[in-house]
């Protein structure tokens, strides 16, 4: 059974959920709640959350700034936001830092259930996968077959979690994986051929420039979506890698914003 925590600062929300959804048909057996993205830290730190529903539009710590932080403390953890349809360029962005899936409000006791009803199923089928992938690492160990490639996937599926990250490093990964720094450091570029840190500037690189595609956020915006939280930063590194500013690379690809 998994565990719910459902936050929002209306109250009939967080109530309604609990008294009109059948959780435990679902597969939810505990349902916790939170006023706002502060207590629900708090209620992480207390207890093991499987999944959570947040309301976007939130006083002290807004949805996106929870979804962001409880994502860094449990890459595991699926999300989905509740937010009314003046905020849906905010749930927008928030699919594309990681979090699962949204709704609009106001919502109905059957929105309520699909939406509770897809979150289980994308956690069971990533709980699935990862046991999978354990059980055949663990083979591969046994058989003493080389686990290079499944190290490797594993790192891949990492770095792709934590890109929004700011503060992910060799160190969190290492922590992350049980394995020493060093050890780590010499496999990862074994494995990518190339150092940690120049091969995440990358991936984040990357990812801008389908943000720059694909839609009309700002440099700071990007660049806090891809996990650099100094914009001239971003753009110093963008112009290197791509000997072109994100204004220009944006404006030669005819995506250039009118003000």
């Amino acid at each position: 059974m998994y565990s719910l925590l459902v936050v929002d600062d209306e109250s009939i929300i967080r109530s309604g959920i609990r008294s009109l959804v059948d959780l435990k048909t679902l597969g939810i057996g505990a349902c916790f709640e939170a006023e706002n993205g502060e207590q629900a830290m708090e209620v992480m730190e207390a207890q093991q959350i499987d999944l959570v529903l947040a309301d976007i539009n939130m006083p002290r710590m807004d949805g996106l700034e929870f979804c962001r932080r409880a994502k860094e403390r449990d890459p595991s953890l699926k999300i989905a936001i509740l937010t009314g349809y003046d905020y849906l360029d905010y749930a927008i962005r928030a699919i594309k830092l990681g979090v699962d899936d949204y709704a609009l409000k106001p919502l109905s006791r059957d929105d309520v259930q699909k939406l509770l009803f897809r979150l289980v199923e994308k956690k069971k089928e990533a709980d699935s996968f990862a046991a999978v992938r354990q059980a055949v690492d663990r083979l591969a160990g046994d058989a003493g077959a080389d686990g290079d490639e499944s190290i490797r996937s594993r790192m891949a599926d990492m770095l792709e979690e934590h890109l929004s990250d700011t503060g992910f490093s060799l160190n969190s990964m290492a922590a992350l994986l049980g394995y020493s720094t060093s050890y780590l450091s010499t496999l990862f570029k074994k494995c990518f051929g190339e150092n940690f840190r120049d091969y995440l500037l990358g991936l984040r690189l990357e990812r801008a420039k389908i943000l720059l595609l694909s839609t009309r956020m700002k440099n700071y915006e990007i660049a806090a979506a891809v996990g650099i939280d100094d914009p001239n930063y971003f753009s110093v590194c963008f112009r290197r890698k791509y000997r072109k500013s994100p204004r220009e690379f944006r404006a030669e690809a005819g995506r250039e914003e009118k003000f």
